[in-house]
């Protein structure tokens, strides 16, 4: 019998603690019993307080490190816990920001040490703006342990939120100096139509990259990553290149060699550049196998340009493109002076796809099996002409499906084509089979892509290291 009421009573605790606790949360007074909490445990420590003011003397000369707080303390999410958030609209659209109000508390962990700022504001008698600072409230026996490292993280934090709100903009070469406009390039890695495990494979060497100052330093190299993007025409380099720039919010500096008088003159282009930056030249074997007479560029000079002594400049991206790497010298493309090589494959079933979803919201649709079919029988086409196809005809899914089948069908036997533009019954025969909306568009693309349909290679192909 006593067993029983000692487990009634354990039960009934339980269930009090638990409406207690629903009781809490319903009606807010959870809040309350944390400061509560927070003020009861604050009395047995012994605090140090440290001042940041924000500005370093009486010069009024600004402290940047009660900046940097400034935006650690407003992106820390506690920040909505506090009593009184003043809320402002940001630069983007429908975008809201939190900032802690004036003589406000916000509460952080780190390293499982407990840690507080205050933002205090003085003011006169007038209520006239008099000083500005934030006080950090850590307890005495964890300064030694967590105060050096919370420091860096808060370097950290506020060097990455600087980043992410900065304006980006590509930077072009004209008569030895760079020209640059606002960079709004919408591509995102999201909306990029490429194998997921690819996708995921570069993002992740570009993130390592931006965490590898320290190792890159240590082992005496250049904080530096080099990239060659190659495949036909259409095949998504240059809006790729706009989603690596978005996603690591670096400005772009699009070297154009045709612009270059000589050695001299790209040496100083490089040296002009900027840190946190992508350095891109696209089209790089047609400038080689096709050199401008007006481009006085040495083939050592270019080289030095991407490995040489004054490449020395920390946090910076180069991106080459290319449509092929055949007849292309070994030496360009050496590991030290391309660190990553990155396949472009025509279109297949799958990106066809996730083209399909982009552009026409389509996930499923009956006329799929019949374009898988096609697919797997060779024909191809690149994802810019299919793009295109489907955003004529975007109105229609089943009419951009219907294009698309008839454009890869056609694509599938250019020799046929070819025959029947040199034969007028052949060229009847192609009108009569072939709407004369989608000739027109179809022949505009075609003058403008690469006949030549190209492997499809698997991941480990891909990327070449």
């Amino acid at each position: 019998m006593f067993p029983l009421k000692l487990l009634f009573i354990f039960f009934s605790i339980l269930c009090s603690i638990f409406l207690l606790r629903l009781f809490l949360h319903r009606s807010g007074l959870i809040y309350v019993v944390r400061k509560f909490a927070d003020w009861f445990d604050d009395r047995f420590h012994v605090h140090q307080h440290l001042k940041v003011p924000e500005f370093n003397d009486s010069m009024h000369q600004e402290n940047q490190f009660y900046r940097r707080v400034s935006l650690y303390v407003n992106s820390l999410v506690s920040l909505e816990d506090s009593d009184f958030t003043n809320l402002f609209s940001g630069k983007k659209a429908n975008e809201i920001v939190l900032s802690l109000d004036d003589d406000q508390v916000i509460h952080d962990v780190f390293l499982g040490a407990r840690l507080s700022w205050l933002n205090r504001v003085q003011r006169d008698s007038a209520n006239q703006l008099v000083t500005k600072s934030f006080v950090l409230k850590i307890r005495r026996k964890d300064k030694r342990r967590v105060l050096k490292p919370y420091l860096q993280q808060i370097h950290a934090v506020s060097d990455d939120i600087e980043q992410r709100r900065k304006e980006l903009n590509i930077h072009n070469n004209c008569g030895g100096r760079w020209k640059s406009v606002p960079f709004n390039h919408p591509a995102s890695f999201d909306s990029m139509v490429m194998d997921s495990d690819l996708k995921s494979k570069i993002r992740y060497d570009l993130e390592t990259f931006l965490k590898s100052k320290q190792y890159y330093h240590k082992i005496g190299r250049v904080w530096r990553r080099s990239y060659l993007f190659y495949g036909s025409s259409g095949t998504g380099k240059s809006s790729f290149i706009a989603a690596v720039a978005n996603l690591l919010c670096y400005d772009v500096f699009n070297v154009n060699l045709s612009q270059v008088r000589d050695d001299a003159d790209l040496n100083m282009l490089l040296l002009q550049t900027t840190c946190k930056s992508l350095i891109v030249i696209e089209h790089l074997d047609r400038y080689i196998l096709e050199k401008s007479a007006n481009s006085k560029v040495s083939s050592s000079g270019f080289l030095n340009f991407m490995d040489g002594i004054l490449n020395f400049q920390d946090e910076r991206i180069m991106i080459f493109t290319m449509n092929s790497k055949e007849g292309i010298d070994s030496n360009l493309l050496r590991p030290g002076r391309i660190d990553v090589c990155i396949h472009f494959p025509m279109c297949d079933f799958n990106s066809f796809r996730d083209l399909a979803c982009n552009y026409l919201g389509v996930k499923e649709h009956k006329l799929f099996p019949q374009l898988e079919e096609i697919f797997q029988s060779g024909a191809t086409m690149s994802p810019a002409e299919i793009g295109e196809l489907m955003l004529a005809n975007r109105n229609s899914p089943s009419r951009a499906l219907k294009s698309v089948i008839t454009a890869l069908k056609s694509a599938s036997s250019p020799a046929e084509l070819t025959y029947a533009s040199e034969e007028g019954s052949g060229t009847a025969h192609w009108k009569e089979t072939v709407p004369k909306e989608f000739r027109k568009l179809y022949g505009l693309l075609r003058m403008k892509s690469c006949k030549k349909s190209g492997s499809f290679d698997h991941d480990t192909d891909m990327i070449e290291r």
